[in-house]
């Protein structure tokens, strides 16, 4: 594996992982069901920031990115 592509992978990986924890707070400072429910299904932490994207915008960015980091990290 190239240098280069373990990099844009882990990069990829850290920001993922940012912004699930970023949404697991942001659904919990909004209502303690969101947040265990955050916390347990990582998945519904996805769709509450898209129901709430003025408040968990950021963090659906973050996640973007990171999914294009990991897209170019495969390719």
């Amino acid at each position: 594996m190239d240098p280069i592509t373990t990099i844009l992978i882990f990069s990829g990986g850290i920001l993922l992982a940012a912004s699930w924890i970023q949404l697991i707070i942001t659904a919990s400072a909004e209502d303690f069901t969101w947040g265990l429910c955050s916390l347990f299904l990582p998945p519904l932490a996805y769709f509450y920031a898209l129901w709430e994207w003025d408040k968990a915008g950021d963090a659906i960015k973050m996640a973007v990115g990171g999914i294009a980091l990991i897209g170019l990290g495969v390719s």
